[in-house]
């Protein structure tokens, strides 16, 4: 799609009339079950930065690993980045991504269910995931809203930014969320879900526009459910049915806080319509950054140094 008429293109998704209620069941059963919050001091000999070894209740209370970085010797409140992961990552090694701590945020970094083993360690198992599925996590347990993979990953992520902001050393009231690619997805799904939230930055955000995506590009992981549907050829009609509740199109429309979005013209893997299917509908004061020879890799470090200065505006 040209450039020009990316401002103008409006997602086929639909709104599904139940979507809050499916939502709000989901999370008031997570919060339910949690249990208390644990956090371990990492050795980690960094003499600017104390960094946390985290466990939360995520989906039904099951445990989620988590990085908590703060400036050394912090004793809050501290404005707060609560970040995720991209596909196929988790929360890697202590030792990595240090730039919004050094910035002088506190840093929340979830870890991802059952992912952790593409190019980024994990450490936190999808203990719900079953069924028929092609590699990768995007068909996992799809046949059903109730069943599908990223329920469990979103009610997650709600609960590490509700976590964050229990923490002694966070002030809840300025807490923003940051992620590249299906991080941007999933920081996508917590702007519909969780108010209050002070800025959310998506990069190049995966999990968008899936009547777009799934049939536009040759790219995974929305490869992934083509070649799934390709098998399953009686079940399309029923992924078509769930695919809606996980879309960042329907969570765009209930954002509201400030959000700095990215894409790249030459993007095939979250192409740049997509990404605006969500961006033209966003509840709250939006902008974007556009990255005209780029592919998935979107603006890169400078993404992060845009974030980072937005997050800074978004708190004074």
């Amino acid at each position: 799609m040209p450039a020009s008429e990316l401002p103008d293109y409006r997602s086929s998704q639909i709104d599904p009339a139940d979507f809050d209620e499916f939502w709000d069941a989901t999370l008031a059963t997570a919060r339910a079950e949690a249990s208390a919050v644990r956090l371990e001091p990492v050795d980690s000999g960094l003499t600017t930065i104390d960094i946390f070894d985290v466990t939360f209740s995520g989906w039904n209370g099951q445990p989620v690993r988590a990085w908590l970085r703060l400036p050394k010797g912090a004793t809050g409140p501290l404005p707060a980045i609560v970040e995720f992961v991209g596909y196929g990552g988790g929360r890697g090694h202590y030792l990595d991504n240090l730039l919004f701590v050094s910035s002088g945020f506190a840093h929340f970094q979830m870890d991802t269910r059952g992912q952790g083993s593409g190019w980024s360690m994990g450490d936190t198992p999808d203990p719900d995931g079953t069924g028929p599925q092609i590699p990768g996590v995007m068909t996992r347990g799809i046949d059903s809203r109730e069943t599908y993979y990223y329920r469990r990953l979103f009610t997650d992520a709600v609960r590490a930014v509700e976590t964050a902001r229990d923490l002694a050393e966070v002030d809840e009231s300025r807490v923003s969320v940051f992620g590249i690619s299906q991080g941007g997805g999933i920081a996508l799904a917590v702007s519909g879900l969780v108010p209050g939230l002070s800025a959310v930055a998506p990069c190049v955000p995966f999990l968008c526009d899936f009547p777009r995506a799934v049939v536009m590009t040759d790219a995974y992981p929305y490869k992934e459910v083509r070649d799934y549907l390709a098998v399953h050829r009686h079940k399309v009609d029923a992924v078509n049915e769930v695919l809606p509740y996980f879309d960042g199109v329907n969570f765009a429309k209930r954002a509201t806080a400030p959000a700095l979005f990215s894409a790249s013209l030459m993007d095939a893997t979250c192409p740049p319509s997509t990404i605006h299917g969500a961006y033209n509908v966003y509840g709250g004061d939006r902008s974007m950054s556009l990255w005209q020879f780029n592919g998935h890799e979107g603006g890169g470090i400078v993404d992060q140094q845009r974030a980072l200065a937005f997050f800074r505006e978004a708190i004074v």
